[in-house]
């Protein structure tokens, strides 16, 4: 019994979660000592609440409590009474070295406070969850900057951290959003960073708590068998000092001699299918492997992207080393992050994200003087995209500066590489569609749906194409009279093919 309660606070410290306890346990056929109804020990399948039970319970750390737990009443004095169970604070009594212990007093409130933070509800309970397999590396360690409160993570529309605590309690707007890869990606660099000083034997620590782990469940199983033998022993020796005449006394004690057999017989034949553990265990592993094991801190970046490790495993190395990210979205196209490592130290660092439109972008005012500056010294966007680039500036969603950036900025402002037929044109004596809306403060889609139905009669310049309007006043006095709906029709005259002359505009 002693071996197998063992066997329960050793498999959670090396597991860290009590439902990969009873997975263990029902894997391996074990059974748990409990007390019956009157007090005897009887062996039985394990439950998470027996697991539970026993991993929170003070006395298997020898020492004596008193008031753990508080009896509440709902609704009138004769309600239903509620249990509650109270803080380790809140105890009435504690008595330290009252029993033999199992586990130290140390132990014990590490085991506590690993069951607290594997509770799933961490938005809630403020605990970091055990590591699952969802693609945020920092779920359950991330806080948000401003607020001070835990990040929940979400994954529409793409992996995202964000801070929703004030939103639940006051129905405000959402405190941030972080887009969550460039940060993972960044702590992960940071993470190696402080493992690559570090000369860890991985290789030989798993090693020999793989074969600790085996030596453990075969005592384990020796002594369940052991203890079987001994209870079908002890059932033939009842049955065969029964008096026969006491049929019924005798017909319960065949029973439980046939039960305790079948038992034994399930048991042998388990530990038969066992495969014993060897000690060339280590030849298993191809040699590159090995020699990666016995040099992890240098060589994890490179086994970080593979299969080899699982996500729930990247997020169990993660946590080994850090306590805490405190992440801040300002300005709008950077994140400040500080690492809180275990021990308290900190590391603090800013992550460029992208964003949505060019005006987001810290530093974009002077980024587009710097476009227009260099444009008119005579560089192409693709040199000026690459000195914006060696300066620290960058695209709203690439880490550099794109060409295409640089020509949208170039555009807005009109500056033009060449001139060609979309350039706007400037004919002596005549004026363009979008010249003359702007004299007229109209669209030129308003000029051009009247030149479609005939309500402005203008043929086309047959050297340049364009509809050409007479730079006269009288031409913009008859358009503001079609525009005011006291003209029904104006008739210009474009210029001849040989030459651009004033024509005289007229209504018709």
């Amino acid at each position: 019994m002693q071996a197998r309660i063992t066997l329960v606070f050793e498999t959670f410290v090396q597991r860290r979660s009590a439902s990969k306890v009873l997975e263990f346990f029902n894997a391996n056929g074990l059974r748990l000592p409990r007390r019956a109804r009157f007090g005897e020990v009887v062996w039985k399948r394990p439950t998470i609440a027996a697991i539970l039970s026993m991993l929170k319970h003070p006395a298997y750390a020898g020492t004596f409590t008193y008031g753990r737990t508080r009896t509440l009443r709902t609704g009138s004095a004769a309600g239903r009474a509620a249990t509650k169970r109270l803080a380790m604070e809140q105890w009435r009594m504690r008595v330290p070295d009252k029993y033999p212990a199992y586990i130290s007093w140390a132990t014990f409130e590490q085991i506590q406070t690993m069951l607290h933070d594997n509770h799933a509800d961490y938005d809630r309970n403020k605990t970091r969850g055990i590591p699952r397999p969802g693609k945020a590396l920092l779920h359950g360690l991330v806080y948000c900057g401003a607020c001070g409160h835990k990040m929940v993570v979400q994954y529409k529309g793409g992996t995202e951290y964000l801070c929703n605590y004030l939103r639940q309690q006051y129905r405000v707007p959402v405190c941030q959003y972080v887009p969550a890869d460039p940060v993972d990606a960044r702590v992960v660099a940071a993470f190696f960073e402080a493992l690559s000083p570090l000369a860890l034997d991985v290789y030989t620590q798993a090693m020999a708590t793989q074969r600790q782990q085996a030596e453990q469940l075969d005592a384990a199983h020796q002594q369940q068998l052991e203890r079987l033998r001994y209870e079908a022993a002890l059932c033939e020796r009842q049955f065969r000092r029964v008096d026969p005449d006491n049929r019924l006394v005798a017909a319960e004690l065949e029973r439980r001699w046939e039960a305790a057999l079948r038992e034994l017989t399930t048991a042998e034949a388990v530990a038969a299918q066992r495969v014993q553990p060897t000690d060339t265990a280590e030849g298993i592993l191809a040699p590159e492997v090995r020699t990666a094991f016995l040099d992890i801190g240098r060589t994890l970046p490179d086994l970080w992207s593979t299969d080899v490790l699982s996500q729930p495993q990247r997020k169990a190395l993660l946590r080994c080393l850090i306590d805490k990210v405190i992440v801040h979205r300002v300005p709008r196209d950077a994140v400040q992050t500080r690492i809180v490592w275990k021990g308290g130290a900190t590391t603090t660092f800013t992550v460029p994200v992208t964003v949505g439109a060019f005006a987001d972008l810290q530093g974009a005012a002077a980024m587009e003087q710097q476009i227009l500056t260099l444009f008119a010294a005579g560089h192409t966007d693709d040199v000026i995209a690459a000195q914006l680039t060696q300066q620290g500036y960058r695209s709203p969603q690439r880490s550099q500066v794109l060409s295409s950036t640089v020509r949208t900025i170039r555009l807005k402002h009109g500056r033009m590489q060449q001139r060609h037929q979309s350039h706007p044109r400037h004919v002596a004596g005549y004026l363009t569609v979008p010249q003359l809306a702007r004299r007229l403060g109209v669209s030129p889609h308003w000029l051009y749906d009247r030149l479609g139905n005939g309500r402005i009669q203008l043929e086309k310049d047959p050297t340049t194409g364009l509809y050409l309007f007479p730079d006269q006043p009288t031409t913009v006095e008859h358009l503001q009279q079609l525009q005011a709906g006291t003209c029904q029709q104006v008739c210009l005259r474009a210029p001849t093919a040989d030459t651009h002359t004033q024509e005289q505009g007229g209504t018709c």
